[in-house]
């Protein structure tokens, strides 16, 4: 790919500047500590592990608050392990979710491998073929503004992959507890009685 990518938490803030009440998954690794970077949140969910899982997390999530705008922050090696999920979604149609891939072409958790998408696999081109109403890349910085659009106001599912540098940024880690941060993303969602209701 070209040298020029967008810095990941860059684009990143870029993309969530029109967050309000949006509920945001991200995914394995560096995409929750970008999320993290930007500001700790009650209504950010960070997935510590289950790899391949964010997309479906999101897709549950838009689907039982069909009221609020779901943002999944996902890593292509993830999206690729869960390529299948971006069937589902297209299936389910959700009109308030919206999956982002910050695609360094790479596997940055186990060693820097490269992935597919540094090949001849091209991420939004299969959304596209899922189903997906609106599926685009973001290669520059007009790009980005686009895409920002269409997560904020568009129709859903849309769905964006992101070119961004392999440099991950300052370390900034999120809280490691996932019963915390279960429970504090359901207090945030439901309130403190309907959080409580859930245990019942």
């Amino acid at each position: 790919m070209a040298e020029k990518r967008l810095h990941r938490r860059a684009a990143l803030k870029t993309l969530l500047a029109g967050r309000s009440d949006w509920l945001i998954v991200s995914g394995l690794g560096s995409p929750s500590w970008d999320l993290f970077s930007l500001g700790d949140r009650p209504d950010n969910f960070y997935l510590w592990g289950g790899m391949g899982a964010a997309a479906v997390t999101g897709l549950g999530l838009a689907l039982a608050q069909p009221k609020r705008r779901v943002v999944v922050v996902t890593g292509d090696g993830e999206m690729l392990m869960g390529m299948g999920s971006l069937a589902t979604i297209a299936l389910a149609r959700p009109a308030n979710l919206a999956v982002v891939v910050l695609d360094n072409e790479l596997y940055g958790e186990t060693g820097q491998q490269k992935t597919h998408t540094g090949g001849p696999t091209q991420l939004a081109a299969v959304a596209r073929a899922a189903g997906f109403p609106t599926a685009m890349d973001a290669v520059t910085e007009a790009d980005l503004a686009a895409l920002a659009a269409a997560i904020a106001t568009g129709a859903g599912p849309v769905f964006g992959n992101v070119k961004v540098q392999a440099d991950p940024g300052p370390t900034a880690y999120p809280p490691r507890d996932g019963q915390y941060l279960k429970t504090r993303f359901r207090v945030a969602l439901l309130g403190e009685a309907g959080a409580q209701k859930v245990y019942q």
